[in-house]
């Protein structure tokens, strides 16, 4: 994209350097443009303006459509979701610490298909475990699955183990995970 803009530019300065130079050169001449050159010109100017208009439109061109959108909703129609919800506020955050982080996106996702595990029986401890036992569980586990260990295909088993005490070993992280999990 960069190179075309380079070449845009150049044929810009060309031309003006051109036409500069013949009004030096031919002062007392009459300036007679043929048709074949007013077509061109005029050709010239019209792909300019269509250039500036496409790249100033880019954004609304481009646009992504949200399901809101994509949907046949009531809203639409008085305009009530425009009224609360814009386009400049998605990135505002209120004071205080920022709730939608993108652990509770991937936690909230998983819930909802019911594809989060269970890292406590990944590790096996129990719900109310302290860290130090998570700790101890983990590395008894760790030594008995890691590959080099092993001489087996464990890398799978060693990850899952791995973003269990990942997230079992994070306060914060092990609060949002408690919340989405559905104990059976």
């Amino acid at each position: 994209m960069n190179k075309f803009w380079i070449f845009v530019i150049s044929i810009i300065i060309f031309g003006g350097v051109q036409s500069a130079n013949a009004q030096n050169n031919n002062l007392d001449m009459d300036l007679e443009v043929t048709d074949e050159e007013k077509i061109i010109l005029f050709s010239g100017f019209a792909i300019a303006v269509i250039a500036i208009f496409l790249f100033l439109a880019r954004d609304i061109i481009l646009r992504r459509k949200t399901s809101y959108d994509k949907g046949d909703l009531e809203s639409k129609k008085d305009k009530t979701f425009e009224k609360y919800h814009s386009d400049w506020g998605d990135d505002y955050e209120e004071l205080g610490q920022r709730r939608n982080t993108k652990e509770d996106k991937e936690f909230r996702d998983a819930a909802n298909n019911d594809e989060l595990p269970n890292y406590y029986d990944v590790i096996g401890v129990s719900k109310n475990a302290t860290p130090d036992e998570i700790k101890k569980k983990f590395r008894e586990l760790a030594m008995k699955t890691h590959p080099d260990k092993t001489k087996e295909d464990s890398e799978n088993e060693m990850a899952e183990l791995n973003k269990a005490y990942e997230i079992l070993s994070d306060k914060e992280l092990r609060e949002k995970y408690d919340r989405y999990l559905k104990v059976n």
